[in-house]
């Protein structure tokens, strides 16, 4: 499944801001080695890297495309790298201070067996940050799935999209990262998106949620969901009076950190 870096980037205002929020909450003064998992086109990345110059940063991501796209960015900071690699086969390395993945688990099946082994490999003072969007029972993916459970589409997509359990409920991470021995800061968010231009929801998903089934279909078959879809979102997310499309888009949160005065893992 090949990810499109263009149209991925047709958010990046909105895409962006959680990765901010996230990495607002974390506090190392001078992390040695930072790990951005699935870092994407790598603009994000280039953020961490400027933030702590003297830190070794690298990203990492198992999109051909995404790190092709991240090494062609101009005036990157001489600390940052990107490689290609897939987040299920990596672990931290001595040195590593700050981990941060945004919105890459949901992609990734039983990724709090992940979790749970890259907080156990922390050393002091080091924090894993990682947000998941949390909206899988919101119209988008509600009505998508809907569809391709239906009986036109079923044979063809039936078990394409997973369903609401593709994340935990915030209390979960934060027992994981508890039973860890971290300091667990978790949240939810959900922001409100103005979107604009035609069919807006649909343009949305179709850079993130949309991609499993348009990669599993072909061109005209694609075309045909696609165009049904459409309809029904724009049903289900009607213009504003004023102008512009809400997106109700919820995000969960957290930031675990080794503490220096240390903490028990759960038995």
């Amino acid at each position: 499944m090949r990810w499109d870096p263009a149209q991925y980037a047709a958010f990046s205002d909105h895409r962006a801001r959680p990765f901010f929020d996230l990495v607002g909450r974390v506090d190392h003064p001078a992390p040695r080695r930072i790990v951005d998992l699935g870092c994407g086109p790598g603009e994000l990345t280039v953020v961490l890297a400027r933030r702590w110059p003297e830190a070794e940063v690298l990203g990492i991501d198992s999109s051909p495309e995404m790190v092709e796209r991240a090494r062609s960015l101009e005036d990157t900071p001489a600390n940052l790298a990107f490689v290609p690699g897939d987040v299920r086969d990596w672990t931290p390395e001595a040195g590593t201070d700050v981990v941060v993945s945004n919105a890459v688990l949901q992609w990734v099946p039983d990724h709090q067996t992940l979790l749970a082994r890259w907080a156990a490999a922390l050393e002091e003072r080091a924090c894993l940050a990682f947000q998941v969007p949390g909206n899988f029972s919101a119209p988008s993916h509600v009505l998508m799935r809907r569809l391709a459970e239906s009986e036109r589409w079923c044979q063809q997509l039936g078990s394409i999209l997973r369903h609401d359990d593709v994340v935990s409920p915030p209390e979960d991470y934060h027992r994981l990262l508890r039973g860890a021995g971290l300091e667990a800061d978790i949240w939810e968010t959900t922001y409100q998106h103005l979107l604009t231009g035609a069919d807006p929801v649909l343009e949305w998903v179709r850079g993130t949620g949309l991609r499993p089934i348009l990669a599993a279909l072909p061109a005209a078959d694609a075309a045909e969901f696609e165009r049904t879809y459409a309809a029904m979102l724009s049903a289900a997310y009607p213009p504003e009076p004023d102008g512009g499309t809400l997106l109700a888009f919820r995000r969960i949160f957290a930031v675990g950190t080794r503490s220096s005065t240390g903490i028990s893992p759960a038995a």
